[in-house]
């Protein structure tokens, strides 16, 4: 080393830094380094004394290299597997930057007398590793061309990553050490990835920044324009121009107007899931409901689907009712009885006709089952946001599938009334709301 002393030679020098050191505490800081040095050891144990050189950095390391050009590669593979083999549950995770460069340095003595290291060979270095992300090593184009030429083995190791800029506008081409799949390309991919998502990210925002700024600029210039024109117009300019700007306001105010005074709720599309459309009814209290146990009723108030059809206001009363009153019975069973009597004898008809079809549904194995609605003459039956009919004299039976299903019964005066029910094959289900007494 001492004929060395006063020649400027070239040597590998491996750059360390451990991440995130300065923001750990003094105790983390410890631990960090105790473990480093632990490891660094271990990796430079076959470089004979005479040829290195460390250099305390504080939180890292620089080691020159003096004899073959290849032991910087193998101590950087080597502290690697030991940083890998680390504990993932770790209190204090030591992760290390690395950094190998090829170039002229020259053998000095520090204040102490010890030998030290200067020169361009150094700094690179320092520079490659701060290119590098955590775990990972990065190598100069130098040192890349004299270790790839050993071995086809080393050259099938490094990875072209491209051209970096350092902050003193010196371009530097990198490689990265690692076969594809192993430990550390895993390990890396994540950072690399974020790094870059955060590059395009920042991009994008600037972009629209700037836009922004051009467009507000634009506007801030044409309010502006409008402004001054219209306090150097005169008067009958003046009017034309309040004119001008009343007039789409006007046909807006007329547009709204119209809208809220119509009698229907447009019925919402199929697929919006949970939304609900809510109306409010004069005397009534809209509230969510929540699924209601078989056999029990609730007030007429409620949410209605956002697949139900339309539903008419209490404004539209006389319509519904004269409506009605026009329409005849489409079948038999709704037709109104003659008497009470005959109203009994029909509405008992038709309560053992559903018991019968369900009794034939469960023996059979059939899929069906029924869901029967007593309520007002004219009361409206809706089964899962599909209407289903209107109640006459005697109860409305629809034919379901099993399964869970929302039952909604909608009077045009006395309110709606919602209920999930959920039925198994052959089963039948009476409802009677309590708007219906």
């Amino acid at each position: 080393m001492e004929e060395r002393g006063n020649k400027t030679i070239m040597c590998s020098v491996l750059f360390l830094d451990i991440v995130g050191y300065s923001k750990k505490s003094v105790a983390g800081q410890i631990s960090l380094k105790d473990r480093f040095n632990s490891y660094l050891s271990a990796a430079i144990r076959d470089v004979p004394v005479t040829d290195r050189i460390i250099l305390d950095t504080g939180d890292g390391a620089a080691i020159n290299f003096l004899g073959d050009v290849e032991d910087a590669l193998k101590a950087a593979l080597g502290l690697r597997e030991s940083l890998l083999n680390e504990k993932p549950d770790a209190d204090h995770p030591l992760q290390v930057r690395m950094g190998i460069n090829l170039g002229p340095v020259r053998l000095v003595r520090d204040i102490n007398g010890q030998p030290n290291i200067v020169g361009d060979g150094i700094n690179v270095a320092q520079r490659v590793m701060g290119f590098a992300d955590a775990a990972q090593i990065l190598v100069s184009r130098s040192y890349y061309d004299a270790v790839s030429r050993l071995s086809p083995q080393y050259a099938g190791m490094f990875h072209y990553q491209g051209s970096r800029t350092d902050k003193h506008v010196r371009e530097h081409e990198v490689y990265a050490i690692g076969h594809p799949g192993d430990k550390t390309t895993r390990r890396i991919k994540i950072p690399v990835v974020a790094g870059q998502a955060r590059s395009i990210l920042a991009g994008a925002l600037q972009r629209v920044k700037s836009d922004w700024n051009s467009v507000a600029a634009r506007l801030d210039a044409l309010i502006s324009l409008m402004i001054t024109r219209f306090r150097q117009a005169e008067f009958r300019q003046r009017a034309l121009y309040v004119s001008a700007a009343a007039v789409p306001l006007l046909l807006l105010i007329v547009l709204l107007t119209n809208l809220s005074r119509h009698g229907e709720v447009p019925a919402m599309p199929t697929g919006m899931g949970e939304q609900t459309v809510k109306t409010t009814q004069p005397g009534l209290a809209v509230a969510p409901v929540a699924p209601v146990p078989a056999g029990s009723d609730v007030k007429a108030q409620g949410t209605i689907p956002a697949h139900s059809p339309t539903v008419r206001k209490p404004g539209m009363k006389k319509n519904v009712e004269s409506k009605t009153a026009r329409e005849k019975p489409k079948d038999k069973l709704e037709g109104k009885p003659k008497s009470k009597h005959s109203e009994n004898q029909a509405k008992k008809i038709n309560k053992n006709n559903i018991e019968k079809n369900a009794a034939v549904a469960t023996s059979s194995g059939s899929k069906d089952a029924y869901i029967s609605v007593t309520c007002i003459e004219g009361t409206e039956v809706y089964v899962d946001g599909v209407r289903k009919g209107r109640i006459g004299s005697l109860p409305l039976t629809v034919l379901v599938q099993p399964g869970k299903h929302t039952v909604i019964v909608s009077h045009a005066i006395r309110g709606i009334f919602t209920r999930s029910v959920e039925l198994n094959s052959g089963m039948t289900v009476h409802i009677k709301p309590s708007l219906c007494n």
